[in-house]
Formats: structure tokens, C-alpha cells, sequence
């Protein structure tokens, strides 16, 4: 079995700037991790190896310096790292980045072997648009499992799989064919530390680099910031809330009906969506 985990080496999300005038962030000097919802796709990956054989490919779009994070991915335990790295590349929006990814991972294939599952985190801490997974299924015309909490039963021989999704009403049971692309999400599993046969390895591995032209990109115009359209009006922070919250005793009644008042003349369409919905009981 193969699979390929996408991952992005993203920027401490304690120490985020924004360009004031590009309104992009700011990468340089600033230290970078994993993102962490992919390590959950990671280590899936990994246990899934591990059961039933076969190799896990880790592929990273970003600049030289994220290849420091693909060590860190074979430190864990994954086979191989590809760095897709190239000026073009800068400045891509999801939808330039899914171009990219899906067209790497189609040069995987072609190289290591066609993937049976592609695994990535449920979105990046950078960005929070959980698009970058279902963008490169729906590039490469893969069935996609979103929101995957737990992988049930997956067999290779039949190429089924078995996930439970969460959704806002309880957890989906979903049955679906391989190959596929499944997003995990957080909490799903723990990262396993790494060995120090794999630290060793990690440290004399070749991280496989692929420039727009290695990876088979053909049509430049798709990638990087000509290929992204979407653009950035104004990134600004919250102003911070003026009021103070207030505490309530237990019995003070006529404090919490005030209170309640005050709430639904601030928000006067709050009262009837709350009859509305107390009438479907």
C-alpha cells in the first residue's frame, strides 16, 4: 500500500505578522512547525503502514527552508519526503496550491507507485480554509472523507474503507472505494515519537526536490500568485470589547431578567429565533 500525506510547514501561530501593505504573512525570521493538524494525517498514515504494509510518501510545497519539516516527517517514520519548491510557486492562493499538490502527487504515482490513500490534516493553522484537501481530490478526481475522526476498516485487497466522519449531528459511518483523500482531524490519534534508527536515517535521507518543471507543472499561469485569485482587502484584529462582563448571583431573579432584556433589545431577532426553535421540540 502507498499512501501520500500532505503536509505545510507553517509559521508559529504565536508569532504571526501580516505585510502591512500586501496583507500576506510574514514568514521570514519567524520560527515554523508542522502544521499540527497534519501530524493527526501523519501518524494515521503511519499506523496504517504499519498494519498492513507498504510505504508513506510525504510531500511539502514551500520554500528550501521547508525541508527541515520533512526530516522531522521521517524522523517519525515516513519512507520518503518530496519537496515541491519553486519561485513560481510563490504567493499561491489554495486554489494555486491544489493545482500544484495534485499535480506533484500524479508525479508520485508515475515515480513510487499510484497512492491507495491520500491523507491530510482538516486544514492549516495559517490559513483555517480547510479547502487545500477537497481542492486536490477534486483535481485529481478522487472521493473525498472530510472531517474524519476515525478510520473503522479499511482492506486493500477489495479497495474499501470504512471511516466515521463527525458532522453537526452525530458521527457519519461512511463506506467508500479506493483510492481516496481523507482529511483527519484533531484529537484523532497521538504522534508517536520517533526511533532513533529513524532519527539516524531521518538525518542521511535525500529529501527528494522537485521544481515546477520536475513535477510536470504545465501551465505556470496556474501557480503561485498568478494563479491565485484570490485577493486579500484588509487584514485588521478585533478591537477588544469595551464591556465587561457581568457577574450575576444565584438568585439574584430580577439582575438575570434585566440582563436578558438588555440581551434581546441588543439583538432583537435572538427572541423569535428562539421561539422558532423551542416550537420544533
Amino acid at each position: 500500500m502507498h499512501i501520500v500525506v500532505c503536509i505545510k510547514q507553517v509559521p508559529d501561530s504565536a508569532q504571526i505578522r501580516v505585510h502591512p501593505v500586501t496583507n500576506t504573512i510574514m514568514r521570514q525570521g519567524v520560527p515554523t512547525i508542522i502544521n499540527p493538524y497534519d501530524l493527526f494525517a501523519l501518524e494515521e498514515a503511519l499506523r496504517l503502514r504499519d498494519k498492513f504494509g507498504g510505504e508513506v510518501t510525504v510531500l511539502t510545497m514551500g520554500p528550501p527552508s521547508a525541508e527541515d519539516s520533512l526530516r522531522k516527517a521521517l524522523v517519525f517514520g515516513a519512507d520518503r519526503a518530496v519537496l515541491l519548491t519553486d519561485r513560481h510557486f510563490a504567493g499561491a492562493d489554495t486554489l494555486a496550491t491544489t493545482y500544484a499538490l495534485a499535480t506533484a502527487i500524479r508525479k508520485i504515482g508515475e515515480t513510487y507507485g499510484k497512492p491507495h490513500v491520500v491523507l491530510t490534516g482538516k486544514q492549516t493553522i495559517d490559513g483555517d480554509t480547510a479547502q487545500v484537501g477537497p481542492g486536490i481530490a477534486k483535481r485529481l478526481d478522487l472521493l473525498q472523507l472530510t472531517y474524519v475522526s476515525r478510520i473503522a476498516a479499511l482492506d486493500p485487497e477489495t479497495g474499501s474503507i470504512e471511516v466515521e466522519r463527525r458532522s453537526e449531528g452525530g458521527v457519519q459511518l461512511l463506506r467508500s472505494r479506493l483510492p481516496c483523500l481523507v482529511t483527519m482531524l484533531e484529537g484523532t490519534n497521538e504522534m508517536r515519537r520517533g526511533s532513533l534508527a529513524d532519527a539516524l536515517r531521518a538525518a542521511r535521507a535525500e529529501i527528494v526536490k522537485w521544481s515546477a518543471q520536475d513535477a510536470g507543472v504545465e501551465e505556470l499561469a496556474k501557480c503561485g500568485l498568478r494563479g491565485s485569485p484570490t485577493i486579500v482587502k484588509k487584514v485588521f484584529a478585533p478591537p477588544p470589547r469595551a464591556r465587561k462582563a457581568l457577574m450575576i448571583e444565584p438568585g439574584d431573579r430580577p439582575g438575570a431578567e434585566a440582563l436578558i432584556d438588555e440581551i434581546y433589545r441588543m439583538k432583537p431577532k435572538l427572541e423569535a429565533d428562539l421561539m422558532a426553535s423551542a416550537q420544533g421540540f
